[in-house]
């Protein structure tokens, strides 16, 4: 693989609305329509905020739903990343292009990545609403959505009762509450909505994948923008999910010759910058720019039949992504 020579610097800018944050015009994958024919009412009261529609799936502007629901939120611009923190002290990570969701520390896959339009960033409708700890119903055009309050554990309400009445079990409400069947007594508060994201726990990787798939993104790519390097993590990625290349990070990066940086030092003292470790993060969280590539050249500098044969995909920077 090789680097492009001179450094090669993005300019992003970023503007914040009035009921908004985020990029002020954030290229989408695929293009969200308004859905003006549908109305979403939070007990009982009409919302008139942009409600959006991509393959047939609800999006709603994420800061204004929390703050219907009691939440608070701050908006990390470097990262391009909101957290929420909700009315009953749960903590939500969403990142534009990112199908994980970090939920109380713990990472889950969403149905679909939160994508940002107008200055607003949009996620699916369900899934923030059961995160807010609020109920769904959907009746023809109208969703209902309600704020579902705790339950209050008494002699008259146990942990039983709880699970009858909001369809969880006894197990599925104490993991929600992070408690254990003896820490249950009278007066106990219990969060009764289960997100269903909980039921997809995302791929777990450790802080040496982060680090080494980071450093030889930076050697590889540290000059180019964001979505370069971002492009660079995946084809790591995306070969260690191809059958014809090893099946671990470390593998990919230190087998044969692919990667020359690997064997001659230079990956070792690598030192990956801030926007080098957001690109690795990014990818392991499952944000993918550049499909199902798994090879990367500068086109300007490798020639030949095998490079001109490859399915270029997309080329970012310096970069052409190919398979």
């Amino acid at each position: 693989m090789i680097r492009a020579g001179k450094p090669y610097i993005m300019a992003i800018v970023l503007a914040l609305l009035a009921l908004g944050f985020g990029p002020q015009s954030h290229v989408l994958a695929r293009e969200a329509a308004d859905a003006n024919d549908i109305t979403i009412k939070l007990d009982g009261k009409k919302l008139t905020d942009s409600v959006r529609k991509l393959d047939g799936r609800l999006y709603v502007p994420v800061n204004r739903m929390a703050e219907l629901f009691g939440a608070t939120t701050s908006w990390d611009q470097d990262n391009e990343e909101v957290t929420i923190h909700t009315a009953l002290n749960d903590k939500i990570v969403l990142g534009i292009g990112v199908p994980t969701v970090y939920f109380n520390e713990d990472r889950y896959r969403m149905e679909e990545a939160p994508f940002s339009s107008e200055g607003r960033i949009f996620v699916p409708l369900r899934q923030l609403t059961e995160m807010l700890h609020g109920s769904l119903k959907m009746n023809a055009d109208v969703v209902e959505l309600a704020k579902v309050q705790p339950a209050v554990i008494s002699a008259e309400y146990t942990l039983d009762d709880a699970s009858k009445e909001f369809g969880s079990s006894k197990a599925e409400l104490l993991k929600r509450n992070g408690l254990d069947s003896k820490q249950i007594k009278q007066g106990t508060r219990l969060k009764v909505v289960v997100p269903s994201i909980l039921n997809q726990p995302a791929k777990p990787f450790t802080d040496a994948d982060l680090q080494l798939l980071a450093k030889i993104t930076m050697v590889e790519s540290g000059y180019e923008s964001y979505q370069g390097q971002l492009g660079l993590a995946n084809v790591i990625l995306n070969r260690v999910k191809d059958s014809r290349f090893p099946d671990t990070i470390r593998d990919v990066i230190y087998s044969g010759k692919q990667f020359p940086p690997a064997h001659n030092g230079i990956l070792d003292k690598s030192k990956p910058n801030a926007s080098v470790l957001r690109a690795a993060k990014d990818a392991l969280n499952g944000k993918n720019n550049v499909e199902d590539a798994i090879y990367f050249f500068n086109p300007d500098i490798s020639k030949g039949s095998f490079w001109s044969s490859l399915d270029v995909i997309v080329t970012i920077g310096h970069h052409s992504f190919a398979k």
